[in-house]
C-alpha cells in the first residue's frame, strides 16, 4: 500500500513536464553575459593595454603627470621601474613608472644642465616652453599718420 501512495505522490509533483533540458531557459544569461562583455569587458581591456603602452613608452623629457597630480619632467629613466621627475628648479623625486597617470607632452631628449649654464632656462621651463608653443599673432595693420595743422 505505501509504494502505490508514494507513486502517486511523483506523479502528481512534475504535471506535463518533460523532464528534459531546456536551451531557452539559459539565452536571457548568454544574452547578459555578451552585452557585459562588448560594454564593459573588451573596453577596459583597451583602456589597460593603451596605459602600458603608453608607460612603455616614457622617455627622458615628456612631461607627466602623477596619479598624485603632480607635473614635472622627467630628467632620467633608472630603471624599468624607477623614473626620476623634476617638478621645481632642482626638486627630483623618484616615482614608480606606474604611478605615471598621463604623459602630457613628449619633448625632446634633454640635456642635462651644467655648473656653468646658469642663465640657460631650466629643464622644466625648455619643456614647458616645448609644450606651449605660442600662437602666431596677426600682423599688426598700419596706420596712415594724421595730418596736422
Amino acid at each position: 500500500m505505501s509504494l502505490s501512495f508514494i507513486s502517486d505522490a511523483m506523479a502528481q509533483g512534475a504535471p506535463g513536464a518533460a523532464g528534459g533540458f531546456d536551451f531557452m531557459s539559459l539565452l536571457p544569461l548568454v544574452a547578459i553575459f555578451v552585452v557585459f562583455y562588448f560594454f564593459l569587458i573588451r573596453p577596459q581591456q583597451k583602456k589597460v593595454q593603451q596605459q602600458k603602452d603608453m608607460i612603455g613608452s616614457l622617455r627622458r623629457g615628456d612631461r607627466v603627470i602623477t596619479t598624485g597630480g603632480i607635473f614635472g619632467v622627467i630628467t632620467k629613466v633608472v630603471s624599468d621601474h624607477e623614473l626620476e621627475i623634476e617638478i621645481a628648479d632642482g626638486v627630483k623625486v623618484k616615482v614608480a613608472r606606474a604611478m605615471v597617470a598621463d604623459c602630457v607632452s613628449k619633448g625632446q631628449p634633454l640635456v642635462e644642465k651644467s655648473a656653468s649654464s646658469e642663465d640657460k632656462p631650466s629643464v622644466v621651463e625648455r619643456a614647458t616652453k616645448a609644450a606651449t608653443k605660442p600662437k602666431a599673432k596677426p600682423a599688426a595693420k598700419a596706420k596712415a599718420p594724421a595730418n596736422k595743422k
